[in-house]
């Protein structure tokens, strides 16, 4: 067998000329963009997706996320540089494999990284010496050696000899317009400096800034840094709005007069709770893997149930207003304005307005929603329709629950026609008239 420097060097060269192929294992959020890029990069892309839907759409040239244009997709496809699949035969003799899988957390709030099993079994079979493996999911810190390795060397191929391990946490941010992909710098820690060095010459081809870390390890603990440091922060915040109801303060005028001192503070915003992939489950990731260590993170988890208390608080606090003000509890009508977990986007992935609507549901009220991107919501075994928006169903709320703060809603129609609004984002902060009617989180 070749040493392994001529294995890994050959690998590099195919990196350097673009002759490398590359496969992505799920083309979600996370995947669909890097597939995109590295195509845009000149590789020849395999996506693997077990969602014929998905796979179909990428083959039409159509995105499922609004951070990547049809068009990008398009061009690539008709390029023959992207192809998508949803089965792994399509990915036999691949050069790089990317781990972009879904790593949720059960029901008990441990990690199920059932999904990045399963990819790791999957690539085993299409593995050849001198290929590379990436694991880009969220996961704790020790995954990528004690989950993938032993999976990828069961057929004899050694990480650092034969194969080069790396992982490289995504760091996609949905609706963000100013950073993606390309210009967002990308983390690489692998289980050997040969296996960091080369999964560094793949990512260099397609993103601006790539820094090598000094393990898997650092760049798994680097990934719950970010988003617990923003879970942490919006607890803070969070925990603030709560006190401010029981103080008559206005938090949102707080959090503002606070965010003028030019330094030492950094502005973060309440809610009716955090969602999306990551912040919510990162922190679980992280208390789970500590307890491994006797190690309690009290701070990070205290934090975690502040932001997950938060629909408890929202649907408290609506109530309570809608009783004062002589609406009806049981017997009314809520209507939530968006219940996408962030603005301008149709992700639902642990969005609050999942826990909201039962809690309304438990209290007799009927929930009603329109998100001019979420179509159709399924809450437990029902699922709703955003219904048009319009005077008629603004006026038969007998409260308006803005959720999320989507760009597209004239919220000054809002305030115009409804009984009472609730708002949980400040997006009523510049309307003029009918600010009696408005509540505000």
């Amino acid at each position: 067998m070749p040493h392994v420097a001529t294995m890994m060097d050959a690998l590099r060269a195919r990196l350097d000329d673009r002759s490398a192929t590359i496969a992505i294992a799920g083309l979600g959020y996370v995947g669909l963009p890097l597939a995109v890029e590295f195509a845009r990069a000149g590789f020849r892309v395999t996506g693997i997706d077990p969602d014929a839907a998905r796979v179909a759409a990428v083959r039409r040239g159509e995105s499922h996320t609004a951070d990547v244009p049809d068009a990008d997709v398009a061009a690539q496809v008709q390029a023959g540089r992207l192809v998508a699949e949803t089965e792994w035969a399509a990915a036999a003799g691949r050069d790089a494999f990317l781990i972009c899988v879904p790593t949720p957390f059960t029901p008990n709030r441990e990690p199920d990284l059932s999904f990045v099993r399963a990819a790791a079994e999957e690539i085993a079979g299409c593995l050849a010496p001198g290929r590379l493996v990436v694991l880009e999911s969220t996961t704790y810190p020790g995954a990528t050696e004690e989950i993938l390795r032993p999976v990828l060397e069961r057929g004899g191929l050694r990480v650092g000899r034969d194969l080069a391990l790396a992982y490289s946490p995504e760091r996609v941010d949905p609706g963000n317009r100013d950073f993606h992909v390309a210009n967002t710098p990308k983390l690489v820690g692998g289980v050997t400096p040969t296996c960091t060095a080369v999964a560094q010459a793949l990512y260099e081809k397609a993103v601006i800034k790539v820094v090598p870390v000094s393990s898997p390890r650092v760049a798994e603990m680097a990934k719950l840094l970010e988003n617990i440091y923003r879970n942490v922060n919006i607890a803070l915040v969070n925990e603030l709005a709560m006190l401010c109801d029981r103080m008559k303060i206005d938090a949102w005028e707080v959090v503002e007069a606070a965010a003028t001192k030019p330094f030492g503070f950094m502005s973060f915003q309440p809610g009716p709770g955090v969602g999306g992939h990551c912040i919510p489950v990162d922190p679980v990731y992280l208390a789970w893997k500590a307890r491994e260590f006797y190690f309690y993170t009290n701070f990070i988890t205290l934090a975690a149930e502040v932001n997950a208390n938060m629909p408890y608080f929202v649907t408290e606090k609506l109530l309570r207003e809608l009783a004062a003000r002589g609406g009806r509890v049981p017997g009314g009508r809520v209507l939530l304005l968006g219940v996408a977990f962030k603005r301008n986007l149709g992700d639902v992935r642990n969005s609050p307005a999942l826990k909201v609507v039962p809690l309304l549901r438990e209290h007799g009220i009927e929930v009603a929603y329109h998100d001019p991107f979420v179509p159709r919501l399924r809450v437990g075994e029902d699922e709703l329709r955003s219904e048009p928006l319009s005077p008629p169903v603004l006026s038969a709320a007998d409260c308006v629950l803005i959720h999320t703060d989507h760009e597209a809603i004239d919220y000054a129609q809002v305030v115009a026609h409804a009984r009472l609004v609730f708002d949980a984002r400040n997006a009523t902060r510049h309307v003029k008239t009918g600010r009696e009617r408005i509540v505000r989180l």
